[in-house]
């Protein structure tokens, strides 16, 4: 597949360097997991969200909270449990008798970066209430509409093994999210640095931001000037007719699935340094964006080795 001629820089010179700098600094409060430092960054960037799928103690937290420290935006944290209410989320209106009224109590949702931690152990109206500000960016209480702050970011946790009393997420929610991926343990090298080096709370909370949330936004505008030929679209379409036929996959990929890979992709391109999208960065984002999002045949199934398997198949042309 051919690349497009050269196209005029989409980035100022100090917004990249600012861009890279953030990476570069994330990367130092997250040891050994650069690629899902960048994973993170591009969903960010490409106006998504991310759920991260992995055992306690590995690190979902101190990504959130290196992510909003580094770009300078509020950050908040919310705890699900099975007695979580939308309320507790969105807010509530409480009646001022001095004004005789009732004022909007914003709740932690109106933050920039939201951590919403282990969110399959709240029932689904709550869930719901949580996808709901996802999708819209905003919240309606007591028939009046709020917006949320820009940019807004969520990144969602589940503990894939202690599913007791939990509410699992239905595919049609899943798909809310950009991204899926896990963060791991760390290599030996990471982990040694981890365990003689500094409390990362303590180096998070001496970071200084990178970048800022206008910064922020004017990056996600220059996501959607990032070139994407005729080709690069062909290659992301026949990844997707692949999955509507490929062996074991009950229900393939929507073409909502496929703008938000093709979206994944530009963000990608941009974090990198590029002004155009080439299959590598498809390549790189493609399970992340489809496994979550693909219904295998029988129980459940290996979604991730479908999706490996998928863009295996299909060739570059």
């Amino acid at each position: 597949m051919a690349e497009p001629a050269a196209r005029a820089d989409i980035l100022t010179e100090a917004l990249s360097h600012s861009l890279k700098t953030a990476q570069d600094q994330v990367n130092s409060l997250v040891l050994g997991k650069a690629h899902e430092v960048r994973l993170a960054f591009v969903a960010l960037l490409a106006g998504g969200h991310v759920l991260i799928e992995d055992l306690p103690g590995l690190g979902k937290t101190t990504l959130a909270h290196a992510l909003a420290a580094t770009l300078g935006l509020a950050f908040q944290r919310l705890q699900f449990t099975s007695d979580l209410l939308p309320s507790d989320i969105v807010g509530v209106s409480v009646y001022d008798a001095a004004a005789r009224q009732f004022e909007f109590h914003p709740g932690p949702v109106f933050a920039q970066v939201l951590l919403a931690d282990e969110i399959n152990r709240a029932p689904p109206r709550t869930q719901s209430a949580l996808l709901e500000a996802m999708a819209e960016r905003q919240v309606s209480v007591d028939g009046t509409t709020h917006a949320l702050p820009e940019p807004f970011f969520v990144i969602a946790t589940q503990n894939p093994l202690d599913l007791a009393g939990t509410y699992p997420l239905p595919d049609s929610q899943l798909d809310r999210f950009l991204l899926r991926l896990s963060l791991g343990y760390p290599d030996r090298e990471a982990e040694r640095a981890l365990l003689s080096g500094r409390d990362r709370r303590d180096l998070i909370a001496r970071a200084l931001p990178v970048l800022g949330p206008d910064e922020v936004l004017r990056l996600r505008e220059a996501v959607q000037r990032v070139h994407a030929s005729e080709a690069l679209i062909d290659y992301v379409q026949a990844l997707i007719a692949r999955s509507r036929h490929h062996g074991g996959v009950r229900v393939g990929l929507s073409p909502r699935a496929g703008i938000a890979l093709l979206r994944a992709a530009r963000a990608h391109a941009l974090v990198l340094g590029r002004a155009h999208v080439v299959p590598e960065d498809v390549q790189a984002l493609f399970a992340a964006v489809a496994a979550h999002r693909i219904v295998p045949e029988g129980d459940g199934g290996d979604a991730a080795g479908l999706a490996k398997a998928i863009l295996h198949a299909v060739a570059v042309d």
